[in-house]
């Protein structure tokens, strides 16, 4: 099992930034990636942005790319998630979860196996 714990959600302002946090514990050398989602009241959970363990690989979806960063400290188990530009649709409750491996899509979230409780971000307009 992987354990995982987020923080740093909170108000933000539009325009403004924040960075979350997720720290892994557990069986955190069956970890392939890394990635967030999130999902706001009434709608679907979507993929926010995701970073393989090894290597430099990050990928994001069009809605997010050039506002949002993934990155990762290895050593602390634990992945970032900086967003800046921050628009009142950014609003959600952000999952953090780790898949063990490669099928067909980082959009999928079934494809990931442990998920982390949840931070709420709300951005004020």
């Amino acid at each position: 099992q992987v354990q995982l714990v987020e923080s740093g959600g909170g108000l933000g302002q539009a325009g403004g930034s924040l960075r979350l946090s997720c720290t892994a514990s557990g069986r955190t050398f069956s970890i392939y990636a890394m990635g967030w989602f999130r999902q706001a009241p009434g709608k679907e959970r979507d993929f926010v942005a995701a970073a393989t363990w090894v290597g430099s690989g990050t990928y994001y979806p069009d809605s997010v790319k050039g506002r949002v960063t993934i990155s990762r400290d290895n050593a602390k188990n634990t992945v970032y998630l900086q967003m800046n530009s921050l628009k009142p649709e950014d609003t959600a409750v952000y999952y953090c979860a780790v898949r063990r491996n490669w099928r067909s899509s980082w959009y999928i979230e079934s494809e990931y196996d442990y998920w982390g409780q949840g931070t709420q971000v709300t951005v004020s307009s």
